[in-house]
């Protein structure tokens, strides 16, 4: 009975049980992603079910990295073929990667902060007119306006008025 279950049957269920604690982690981490995507309308619901998956994954990944580690290295044993590894190091991948990804501020990635602005007056642009909301910044007689809409993807500029260093948000 001892070797029937360090054969193939019992093989088939750690298979089953790594792939789906791989998949589990993956699933937790991508769903944020999914749900939270700039410039497109979002739920209270999905916000909060962002959220709360968002906050806890750096647990829930460790966690799962710790269930699925011994798993792998059960499967390591039984591999006799080159090619076998191919499956191993995808579960490892599906578990790890996400592991990773729950310790990063992803969503910072989408944005490009303008580090040394341009300016030009706005009757010279094309991508600006009189009815755009803009953030508008005036120290010692120097005067910007950033439009929000450049904000909105930009997510800040780092810049120098009157002398001064600000970083503007919106």
């Amino acid at each position: 009975m001892e070797g029937a279950r360090s054969g193939p049957a019992g093989v088939g269920g750690t298979w089953a049980l790594a792939a789906l604690v791989a998949l589990g982690l993956f699933v937790w981490v991508a769903i944020p992603v999914v749900l939270i995507q700039p410039f497109k309308a979002q739920t209270p619901f999905g916000v909060a079910l962002a959220y709360e998956l968002r906050q806890k994954a750096p647990a829930v990944t460790l966690v799962g990295l710790v269930l699925l580690l011994p798993l792998l290295g059960r499967l390591a044993r039984h591999v006799t073929r080159w090619w076998q590894w191919a499956p191993l190091v995808l579960l490892a991948a599906l578990g790890g990667v996400p592991a990773w990804f729950a310790r990063q501020n992803h969503f910072e990635w989408m944005f490009n902060p303008l580090s040394r602005p341009t300016y030009a007056p706005a009757t010279l642009v094309d991508f600006a007119d009189d009815r755009d909301m803009v953030v508008a910044i005036e120290i010692q007689g120097d005067a910007v306006a950033y439009p929000v809409r450049q904000l909105a993807y930009h997510h800040l500029v780092q810049d120098t008025v009157g002398g001064v260093p600000v970083v503007s948000t919106y």
